[in-house]
């Protein structure tokens, strides 16, 4: 196993010259500490199958098994598909998902801890995803800023991003919102969280979850979530992957929000997600 270690605040750990379907407990437990320290890490070269691509997330920990079951791979429900292309002349999982800032599963009383990607079919252009350090944007927050949110709890909700299915047809709206919010409702989280491994405070909201602060009537909430999301979102804090084939990505979504890139029409996509629980809490106080 071959590592090389970003510099300065850069995130991300590439390992190379490794198969991780043959992958050992020492080197999991490397790998874990390298997410930890640098949030995102990628293994180069991978050719695994599906079955070796969920045993390699259950070293790492427990797979999640996302709630609702049109993401699912229809033999692994471990696996959340995200694609555009058809399997055997029927839908496979889900297009267009993650476009915009989240970090996946805010909206669950558990979040989600770790997630890995690994990308079947890339598009033929545009083969990018997008990250922001929020462990980062939290020690360069403003201190007018960073003084209304210490303390404070951020309300995230999965409604807003809810993808209508073909049993919606003739429902309205708001009564598809409603019966959705039924299933999901809005939970709250600390504005600042603290890392279980590394003790290190982390912003934790995005765009695309948090509707929301705890004790701020809601004019002042939505001006101050804008102002936050602004700063939070500029170019200086954008961290790029660019997929190559074979990648596999694992990344902490503890202090990291995350966006997939658009898909440009007519090129086809589909990638593997694992959500993974790694036996820590999502957060200590």
């Amino acid at each position: 196993m071959k590592i090389n270690q970003p510099v300065s605040e850069k995130i991300g750990a590439e390992i190379l010259e490794i198969d991780v379907a043959l992958i050992s407990e020492a080197e999991v437990n490397i790998i874990k500490k390298l997410v930890y320290d640098h949030k995102i890490v990628v293994f180069r070269g991978q050719n695994i199958s599906d079955y070796q691509y969920i045993e390699f997330a259950k070293k790492i920990g427990t797979p999640q098994i996302y709630p609702q079951e049109n993401y699912h791979h229809p033999d692994y429900p471990e696996i959340f598909v995200s694609s555009n292309v058809s399997k055997d002349g029927k839908k496979f999982g889900v297009a267009g998902t993650g476009r915009y800032w989240h970090t996946d599963c805010a909206f669950l009383d558990q979040p989600l801890p770790l997630t890995m990607l690994y990308p079947k079919v890339l598009p033929n252009s545009v083969r990018e995803t997008y990250y922001i350090d929020m462990q980062q944007v939290y020690k360069k927050l403003a201190p007018n800023l960073r003084s209304y949110i210490d303390g404070k709890y951020m309300v995230h909700e999965a409604k807003w991003r809810y993808k209508v299915q073909e049993w919606d047809i003739d429902k309205a709206i708001i009564d598809i919102l409603n019966d959705f919010e039924k299933k999901f409702p809005s939970v709250k989280h600390p504005a600042v969280i603290m890392h279980p491994a590394t003790h290190e405070k982390i912003l934790y909201m995005s765009q695309g979850f948090t509707t929301g602060i705890k004790g701020l009537d809601y004019e002042t909430s939505q001006e101050l979530l804008q102002e936050l999301f602004s700063f939070i979102e500029c170019d200086e804090h954008i961290h790029t992957h660019i997929w190559k084939e074979g990648d596999i990505l694992l990344w902490d979504n503890r202090t990291l929000n995350h966006k997939a890139s658009s898909v440009p029409k007519g090129e086809k996509s589909v990638s593997y997600r694992i959500g993974i629980y790694d036996g820590l809490p999502f957060y200590v106080s």
